[in-house]
């Protein structure tokens, strides 16, 4: 039982940074109507730039570790989302009104651009470092087991909570969710009511990226690594996590990455760690199967 909990607190961990990448996913599939598949290199873009501010900073004598993180978050979100605004700029905008494969061929080369790019900068090896947030607390110890919580896992649960909140009363509260929600419903209408579309549009997907860069600095935090692989990986998995909590939903997107997690972490623990990919994907078919529209998707949200 033990041991269960111990895979439970793992799962749920890395869950939330599958959750906090897909929201990006979801957000610009609900107005735009299309897959970003850049989005994993902007995580990876995230990652690479909260590594480069930290290592400024502590060149530059800072000791303080909350300082430290707060610094290097507000860095990492900005220069993401310039990222962010840039691939709309340049692989979405131009073919808004073009047919539908070409805008998604225009991501997919952003996404190798990103990954290439990073690969020239940073080099093909894999940045490690030193432990930052250390520490934790013993929540049980059986004697043969003891279930461990580890601050850097605290951090990453409530820093996802607290930006899911933030997020959603953005979403549902202000004006400029009321402008989204708009878009999704019909960005002709959107226009003629008033609505900035092109503005909305381009402010999404830099929201999508600053969260995504949160993903990527809670990545470098836990796993103490990046890499311009990384994001690959990760935007795949958390592209499944939005499918499977249905594309175009907000928390169905942070269900489907808690779900993926826990499926990883479970399936790694129990079984072979080398197919914890099938697994993840294979659970991914059963559920599309018997809800076509994810587990909470609105049929009206199809859109392809």
């Amino acid at each position: 039982m033990d041991y269960f909990a111990q895979q439970l607190i793992n799962g749920l961990v890395l869950g939330s940074i599958y959750g906090l990448i897909a929201i990006g996913y979801t957000m610009v599939y609900g107005i735009v109507g299309m897959i970003n598949f850049a989005h994993g290199d902007i995580f990876m873009i995230g990652g690479f730039i909260a590594l480069i501010t930290f290592l400024i900073l502590v060149s530059m004598g800072l000791s303080a570790v909350p300082l430290i993180l707060l610094v290097v978050l507000l860095v990492s979100m900005a220069v993401t989302a310039v990222y962010g605004w840039v691939v709309e700029r340049i692989a979405y905008r131009p073919l808004r009104h073009s047919f539908r494969l070409a805008p998604l061929l225009s991501a997919i080369g952003m996404s190798f651009v990103l990954s290439n790019f990073s690969q020239v900068t940073q080099g093909a090896q894999v940045k490690p470092i030193p432990p930052i947030i250390t520490g934790g607390h013993t929540l049980h110890d059986s004697g043969n087991f003891a279930v461990q919580l580890s601050n850097i896992q605290i951090v990453v649960v409530v820093t996802t909570i607290v930006l899911l909140a933030i997020f959603s009363y953005v979403v549902s509260r202000t004006r400029f969710g009321r402008d989204m929600r708009a878009c999704e419903q019909d960005q002709t209408m959107a226009a003629l009511l008033g609505v900035d579309v092109d503005r909305t549009i381009s402010m999404t997907f830099v929201i999508g990226a600053a969260l995504a860069a949160v993903a990527g600095m809670m990545y470098l935090l836990y796993y103490g690594l990046v890499d311009f692989f990384m994001g690959f990986v990760a935007g795949i998995k958390a592209f499944t996590a939005a499918v499977l909590g249905g594309i175009g939903s907000l928390p169905g997107a942070m269900l489907g990455g808690l779900a993926i997690g826990l499926i990883e972490t479970f399936w790694s623990a129990y079984f072979s760690v080398e197919y914890k990919d099938v697994a993840a994907f294979s659970i991914l078919i059963v559920v599309l199967i018997f809800m076509p529209t994810g587990l909470l998707g609105r049929p009206e949200v199809e859109k392809v």
